[in-house]
């Protein structure tokens, strides 16, 4: 017995590994197509001149306020700077954070 089987050219596609999870979340009903690029830092004033960030649910870090100064760790612990303004601290560990978690897309209402 002999059989014929024609196949048709196919072309090759190359996908990154990223956009390979998202479909593959997307398939298994695990994220949504629409989801955020990156999770909303939430702060809470945990204590006076103390902040603390919530990052997709994650403790994200904290900005201690001594003085003029507002120095900030992140979420382990490291050291990120000594900034002048609570605004330039709050800014500057959510790009940590975007850096340090990039799959944490997750954000709070």
């Amino acid at each position: 017995m002999h059989a014929s089987v024609t196949t048709s050219p196919q072309a090759e596609v190359t996908v990154d590994t990223a956009t390979i999870e998202v479909i593959t979340g997307i398939a298994a009903g695990v994220v949504s197509p629409d989801a955020p690029a990156r999770a909303h830092v939430v702060w809470s004033e945990a204590d006076t001149g103390l902040w603390a960030a919530n990052y997709g649910g994650y403790y994200g870090g904290v900005i201690d306020q001594q003085g003029a100064h507002f120095f900030v760790s992140d979420t382990y612990g490291q050291y990120v700077g000594d900034f002048r303004s609570l605004h330039e601290a709050q800014d500057r560990l959510a790009e940590r954070l975007h850096d340090l978690l990039p799959d944490v897309r997750r954000t709070l209402d």
